[in-house]
């Protein structure tokens, strides 16, 4: 019995230290949910961020991702499943919508 001990452990030691948080599964989703982070656009933290600024009929202007860190969680829920202003839908599970959530939140309250 001590034999197969002495044999398992370091497998155990290595599958223990593969494990993410779901804290750490959530900044890594928000990163590149389906190759385009979420970052990209709305900010490290969810605070918004101006994506590209151009010129349209000799005005100057901004295309922004918009702050998601105040929103809550159903009309999150619902902005992620569906197509609008520029925001591409990513097909996420419910879980990973509560992951990315979890991440804003977190996020916000470290924002100071």
């Amino acid at each position: 019995m001590k034999n197969i001990l002495i044999l398992i452990f370091p497998f155990y030691l290595f599958a223990a230290s593969t494990f993410i948080t779901p804290l750490e599964y959530a900044s890594q989703l928000y990163k590149n949910p389906r190759g385009i982070g979420c970052h990209n656009c709305h900010g490290d933290k969810g605070e918004g961020k101006i994506v590209a600024s151009y010129i349209d009929k000799k005005k100057q202007k901004n295309f922004s991702g918009p702050v998601i860190n105040e929103l809550d969680f159903e009309y999150f829920f619902n902005s992620l499943n569906k197509r609008k202003d520029g925001m591409p839908r990513y097909f996420l599970t419910k879980k990973e919508i509560q992951a990315l959530y979890l991440y804003l939140q977190e996020a916000k309250k470290n924002v100071k």
